[in-house]
């Protein structure tokens, strides 16, 4: 199979330069994944579905090499709980079901219709990144849209990625995938991918490591062929900065995407360049707006624990029930300040897309929980979690990590708005696009 790797071991390469990382522990955990292929394939349904796997070239017979087994944590990766990203959570040895409230998906959220996003630009965007890639670059670079690439990312910095990364990239090539990036995101979404990757360096020199940190250590891959009618996809993966990005016809599935750094503010060549704000400001709006018998249902804690996000990478079919309070009881206005750390999200994706996104949240704006652990000041610490059918968003202050020198604070010394890890996800099975993925299988006349 040429370019395109659902899971078996690629063909001999020549080495890889930069810092580009080593596949050998992804190529397993895809094994170890496809294992229980039987599974994986039936929640795909229809025969078109088994077809398509069977063009993968793992079909349910891939088992894992037991020499082959990982032992200790990848050097570097923080310790964590559920969603951290730690080296306990670093593998997907089950098959993709997708976050719920109870671990039972509600179907008929998410169908295949059309949306009237422009998607043109990038699929040009693509087609090109793609073409300016040599051949060695492609064949670690491109994967079939049902690779279990999808779910192998991870916030965190040590982590070994597939794909190339900006490292490996030539002046041109690299300007091809900030092209890409650039068709897929807002102004605001391409500038925030930029200063997370500053901040990165930044960080990274003040503490002497810019090995470990750096703008450069970002990698793309691309998830089936660019097409206007045909599923595919891309994503851009690094520390503290992922993006996951699905296309089928006109409609488009952002999420997960992870947007985080430390620190969220640092002098750069004389100039102050601070990220992720727009999340807190929005976060710490909403729960100012409540009464005090509603701070009461939605704070579950006044303490802020080190570390409270619970659907971060490997988390994807996390279950956790709705807690806090209900936007039923809501204001109008209320309502819209909810709306609003939402759409610090949603904004970083073009117009259309975040328009399609904010009005299948605003269809169960009534049935989304807040839940909120922390001060409520303008620079207290906090967790707060939006959940609903169709939209899960975390913004969590964390402890100083591996970059405190930077800013002048000690690890693990408590949260601080300084390291803020935030993410958001489609629940029910739509991440990734995965229902409109299936749903396309199962009714598209080609695929029967």
């Amino acid at each position: 199979m040429t370019g395109l790797d659902s899971g078996a071991e690629p063909a001999a390469q020549a080495p890889q330069t930069g810092r580009q990382a080593h596949a050998g522990r992804r190529n397993f955990m895809r094994k170890v994944f496809f294992a229980g292929g039987a599974t994986a394939v039936a929640t795909m349904g229809g025969a078109g579905a088994w077809a398509a796997l069977a063009a993968d070239e793992t079909g349910a017979t891939a088992s894992p090499d037991p020499s082959g087994t990982p032992t200790g944590t990848p050097s570097g990766a923080p310790t964590g709980g559920p969603g951290a990203g730690g080296p306990g959570n670093q593998s997907i040895t089950e098959d993709f079901f997708g976050l719920t409230a109870d671990g039972k998906k509600i179907d008929d959220l998410f169908t295949v219709h059309s949306e009237g996003v422009v998607t043109a630009p990038v699929i040009a965007a693509a087609n090109a990144f793609l073409a300016g890639l040599s051949a060695t670059q492609k064949s670690s670079t491109q994967f079939t849209v049902h690779s279990t690439e999808w779910r192998l990312w991870s916030n965190v910095d040590a982590y070994d990625r597939q794909g190339v990364s900006i490292a490996d990239l030539s002046d041109e090539q690299q300007a091809l995938g900030k092209a890409l990036l650039q068709s897929a995101l807002s102004a605001d979404g391409l500038e925030t991918t930029e200063r997370i990757r500053r901040i990165n360096q930044a960080a990274g020199e003040a503490i002497d490591n810019t090995d470990s940190f750096n703008e450069e250590a970002f990698y793309y891959t691309v998830l089936g062929t660019p097409s206007a009618t045909e599923p595919w996809g891309f994503q851009f993966d690094g520390h503290h900065l992922v993006i996951n990005y699905f296309v089928l016809g006109d409609q488009v599935v952002m999420s997960p995407c992870f947007w985080g750094s430390e620190p969220t503010e640092i002098e750069i060549d004389g100039t102050t360049v601070s990220v992720c704000k727009e999340e807190v400001k929005a976060s710490l709006a909403f729960i100012n707006s409540l009464t005090e018998a509603q701070r009461t249902v939605a704070i579950e804690s006044t303490a802020k624990s080190n570390e409270s996000m619970k659907a971060g990478a490997f988390a994807d079919n996390a279950v956790q029930e709705y807690t806090g309070l209900r936007g039923n009881v809501l204001t109008g206005a209320q309502k819209l300040k909810l709306l609003g750390i939402v759409e610090a999200f949603t904004g970083r994706a073009k117009a259309d897309v975040a328009k399609a996104r904010l009005a299948e949240v605003r269809a169960h704006l009534n049935d989304t929980y807040v839940t909120w652990a922390g001060g409520i000041a303008d620079d207290s610490a906090f967790y707060v979690r939006v959940h609903s059918p169709v939209v899960w968003v975390e913004v969590d202050c964390q402890a100083p990590g591996p970059l405190a020198g930077a800013y002048g604070a000690s690890q693990g010394s408590g949260a601080t708005q300084m390291h803020v890890h935030s993410v958001i996800r489609t629940p029910n099975g739509n991440d990734y696009g995965k229902e409109l993925l299936r749903q396309h299988y199962l009714t598209s006349p080609h695929h029967r």
